[in-house]
């Protein structure tokens, strides 16, 4: 059966026995078309089942007001609040939003950036996946001088702009905070140490605990993907050491919040015997009791730096080079489960 044909400017203009140009600017509320016109030709394209020729005209303009999103996974409390932020920004620009998730994967994340290059985004957003070693594959963005900013988990590549917090910082002063509420044995649980959020983390936690006179041990530290499963395996794991931590550091609220309701349940005192941080601010961690302290991850306003950042670039406001890098102010929440002072 053959197919209803696209409906045209042209067709519009004969069913209005106007000009072609009139309901083109009439469509583009050109302040040169009467009101009513323009009320006319709006009716009657929404009548005939009109759509934009949005890819003719981005191949006029060389333009898809569309900007890429890679992010490791959709199902994150951090990701999913980035992502509001870069939506609200883009939206008030005008950009629509081609999002894809790594799941945590380097060759997953590889063939969404091949995607994102064959859909012709005006600019690309990543946040980096847990085993990204090679930069080589965003070689042909920066070939064609498309920007990219990266966020949450930066890029040294000099072509980019990064958006992140210090999260080297942020993790001494957590560690800092439970050797002042006399903890000597702090547990850190972290994820993969060479994904650089969390090595600065592990920085942090050891500077600390140097700068406040204890030492490190290998005993008291845990790897692990930081899930709900790896909270619980964690606590197990503690209720099963001789010589257990005093405090526990967990790169992440969910994981913490988890590995703190196994050993309460246990009936290990909290934060009496084990003080707990995390870290995120997560909802969990005002939902699990104790409340649980962590740190402000000022996710909401990433997102809006970031696409700002690079919709700035894409308007000739900016330049994405040098490695620059925007740091977000973040700060330790201090609450119950950490608090024995």
């Amino acid at each position: 059966m053959k197919e209803d044909k696209e409906i045209t400017i042209y067709d519009i203009a004969r069913r209005l026995n106007i000009s072609a140009a009139t309901v083109s600017r009439s469509l583009k509320e050109h302040q040169s078309i009467s009101t009513a016109t323009r009320k006319k030709v709006h009716a009657m394209a929404k009548e005939m089942g009109y759509r934009t020729n949005s890819f003719a005209r981005n191949l006029r303009t060389q333009q898809t007001h569309t900007l890429g999103l890679i992010v490791p996974r959709l199902n994150s409390y951090v990701v999913s609040s980035i992502i509001a932020g870069i939506e609200n920004i883009a939206s008030e620009y005008g950009y629509n939003i081609i999002i894809s998730q790594s799941l945590g994967s380097a060759k997953k994340e590889t063939s969404n950036i091949n995607m994102m290059f064959d859909s012709r985004v005006d600019g690309l957003l990543v946040s980096l996946a847990y085993n990204a070693k090679n930069m080589d594959k965003f070689k042909m963005f920066f070939d064609k001088n498309i920007p990219v900013v990266f966020f949450d988990r930066g890029c040294e590549d000099p072509r980019s702009l990064n958006v992140v917090i210090d999260n080297y910082r942020n993790a001494y002063d957590v560690t800092r905070h439970l050797a002042e509420q006399g903890c000597s044995r702090i547990m850190h649980i972290t994820g993969d140490l060479s994904t650089n959020i969390y090595e600065e983390r592990f920085r942090g936690y050891k500077a600390a605990l140097r700068d406040s006179g204890l030492s490190f041990s290998d005993d008291l530290l845990l790897v692990s993907d930081l899930t709900e499963k790896a909270g619980v395996d964690a606590g197990n794991h503690i209720l099963q050491m001789t010589n257990k931590p005093d405090g526990v550091f967990a790169a992440n609220d969910n994981c913490a919040a988890y590995c703190l309701q196994t050993l309460k349940e246990a009936g290990v005192k909290i934060p009496q015997e084990i003080a707990f941080a995390g870290f995120n601010n997560d909802p969990v961690s005002r939902i699990i009791e104790p409340n649980l302290t962590t740190v402000n991850y000022p996710c909401h306003e990433m997102g809006e730096v970031a696409a700002k950042c690079l919709i700035d670039h894409l308007s000739g406001t900016r330049t994405v080079d040098n490695a620059n890098t925007v740091v977000l102010r973040s700060e330790i929440i201090a609450r119950a489960s950490s608090l024995r002072k």
